[in-house]
């Protein structure tokens, strides 16, 4: 029997296995990117991913020749992994995700491969490894011997400590990592109920036959970008001078939107009158928004920035406009892609923060490290950065998660998870405001926050 009619074969009879892996990917990679595939056997999984551009490597020419057959409008290549170049595939261009589907264990030498790869790399390449738990091994080796598996050259079985430090000593960051599919055979109902549902819940992950790992490149360059702080504003008249007088310069230029949203008080006549009267380095701008919400209002802001990161800041000032070099430094440095304020580090008054408060904050960044897979202490701080082109990116994906958010926090952070994006936490010291009163329904939004949880879960984690 040839080769592609053996893989045609076991790919049918372990169909839940790779069913799951596509929905995998489909996750973690979003269509209409430059996608290279090592290891792509028939080419099935780089085609569900409908790149713009997908090129596949493959060991055997047998296979290389019928995925080329099967899939046209992809550039397959028969080729050894460990000593592919970008002039070898005949590409010019860097590639926007890589991916390494079961591909590590029967390398002779990963950490060379894994090196290689920074040459079709540009700063923002994600890199997507797909690996067997070694818990499996017995299983699977067995599942061979009867005829179940695809028999395989001698393998490494790699945990996720091993995988974790060849991708460190290749120069890659990884940014998150999970577990899935607890059965890989078709069993009706049980399939379902396993590798969606069982698969995510904490413990069981660990058993899943699928470990896998996003990682981006380790060195970043350093930027000079110019910086746009969106400030939306209601009912904040006493807090717009404040705000400009105490903002520092963050970037090759600092521009700061007001977006006015249906205040009751005086406040867009101050913006107004601060705007005029302004002689400093900052770049004023004001507009008011017709719709509804915080959201609303920085989707506004956004849409209207002409800086290269969009910073966030509160008009109640609870955050201090002092500390944002901070946020503006991360991203210059390339050390976060999406940078969070966290208000739970340093000590704050009751006042700023009552006891109920501080532990809603804590109870949605425990679901939230645990739904986007990286590390959050607080979820709900005001003060989030992202770059204008994946803000871009975001936005065009928003239809995965749906236009749900009325304060924009979950949809950024969600949304910033979906893209993979390195997100990091910048200490703030938190402080009662000084003028006018909180706009938040505390009980009537935290029902609405547990909600998004809900929905985000089903999109994130216990994916269909």
């Amino acid at each position: 029997m040839s080769t592609t009619s053996q893989q045609l074969r076991f790919h049918r009879r372990n169909r839940a296995y790779y069913a799951d892996l596509e929905r995998l990917h489909q996750l973690l990679v979003a269509p209409g990117l430059r996608v290279l595939e090592i290891g792509c056997g028939l080419g099935d999984l780089l085609a569900q991913l409908q790149p713009s551009h997908g090129v596949g490597v493959e060991l055997d020419p047998a296979l290389a020749a019928a995925a080329q057959q099967r899939h046209p409008q992809l550039h397959i290549v028969a080729a050894d992994a460990e000593s592919i170049t970008p002039a070898s595939l005949g590409e010019t261009q860097p590639f926007d995700v890589i991916l390494l589907p079961n591909t590590l264990n029967t390398l002779q030498d990963v950490q060379g491969v894994l090196e290689r790869l920074e040459a079709f790399c540009h700063p923002r390449t994600r890199l997507v490894v797909s690996f067997h738990n070694w818990l499996w091994q017995p299983l699977l080796k067995a599942a061979e011997g009867l005829g179940q598996r695809q028999p395989q050259p001698p393998e490494s079985w790699l945990t996720p400590n091993d995988v974790r430090n060849l991708l460190d000593l290749a120069g890659w960051e990884v940014l998150k990592q999970g577990h899935r599919c607890l059965l890989p055979r078709q069993i009706p109902v049980l399939s379902g109920l396993a590798n969606r549902w069982l698969s995510q819940l904490p413990l069981i992950e660990n058993l899943g036959l699928t470990h896998w790992m996003v990682a981006r490149p380790g060195r970043q360059q350093r930027q000079t970008p110019s910086v746009s702080v969106v400030i939306p504003a209601r009912n904040e008249a006493g807090n717009i001078a404040p705000a400009i007088e105490r903002l520092p310069e963050l970037g090759r230029f600092t521009e700061v939107l007001f977006v006015e949203g249906h205040s009751s008080d005086n406040t867009w006549q101050e913006i107004e009158r601060v705007c005029a009267s302004y002689q400093g380095p900052l770049r004023l701008r004001k507009f008011r928004q017709s719709g509804k919400g915080k959201a609303d209002a920085v989707w506004l802001g956004f849409e209207q920035a002409e800086g290269d990161v969009l910073m966030i800041l509160d008009a109640d000032l609870t955050v201090r406009p002092e500390d944002l070099p901070r946020f503006a430094q991360a991203m210059a440095d390339g050390r976060g892609e999406f940078v969070n304020g966290c208000r739970l580090v340093y000590p704050r008054s009751w006042e700023a923060m009552p006891p109920l408060n501080t532990a809603a904050n804590r109870f949605f960044a425990a679901v939230f490290s645990w739904l986007l897979r990286q590390r959050l202490k607080d979820t709900l701080c005001g003060t989030k950065v992202i770059w204008r082109d994946d803000y871009q990116r975001l936005k065009e994906g928003r239809s995965y998660f749906g236009d749900f958010d009325p304060f924009g926090d979950f949809d950024l952070l969600f949304g910033a998870s979906k893209l993979n994006l390195k997100i990091v936490e910048v200490p703030v010291r938190y402080q009662e405001r000084s003028y006018g009163s909180s706009n938040i329904a505390h009980v009537r939004e935290g029902l609405i926050l547990a909600r998004m949880c809900l929905y985000a879960a089903r999109k994130l984690r216990f994916i269909p």
